[in-house]
């Protein structure tokens, strides 16, 4: 695969990731804080229906800022990229939390190297792979990605 061809798949899976966050990650949030609140949660009817109102807020509030921190990221020359999108994507916990910590909902219990890698995920939320948001077809996305960026990398590198 060549340079041109490269940059191109690399710009068409970064473009789809970053369609699959704004469409997945505010009813991954959602879905976030309802497990944890079957599972640890004791809250009245009415103060469920709030959390679950603040969760879409946060999710479509969380959904925006990894976009914008998506779209900064696959704007800059794939050689000074210093993260990946998984990485960004996995900062979504924020809102949530921030909905859950404000609910009064104590925190879960995790392994110790998800406390290690993962120290302000309180509530085991962080997504594993892209497909974690809800979409199975976001899953392969990140490895996609990375394929392209490393072609685009060693095409500029033989040129």
């Amino acid at each position: 695969m060549d340079e041109a061809e490269a940059r191109r798949r690399l710009d068409e899976t970064g473009a789809a990731i970053i369609a699959g966050v704004e469409r997945c990650l505010p009813t991954w949030a959602e879905r976030q804080v309802d497990r944890i609140l079957d599972a640890r949660g004791r809250l009245a009817a009415a103060d469920r229906r709030r959390v679950a109102h603040e969760a879409r807020a946060a999710g479509l509030a969380a959904a925006t800022r990894i976009a914008g921190e998506l779209n900064t990221l696959l704007a800059s020359a794939p050689e000074d990229q210093r993260a990946t999108p998984l990485e960004i994507v996995r900062t979504a916990v924020r809102e949530p939390t921030a909905v859950l910590a404000a609910a009064g909902v104590p925190h879960v219990v995790r392994d110790g190297f998800d406390e290690r890698a993962w120290p302000g995920d309180v509530y085991g939320l962080v997504p594993r792979t892209l497909g974690d948001l809800g979409d199975a077809e976001l899953a392969p996305l990140q490895l996609a990605w990375g394929l392209a960026k490393a072609a685009v990398i060693r095409g500029r590198d033989r040129a």
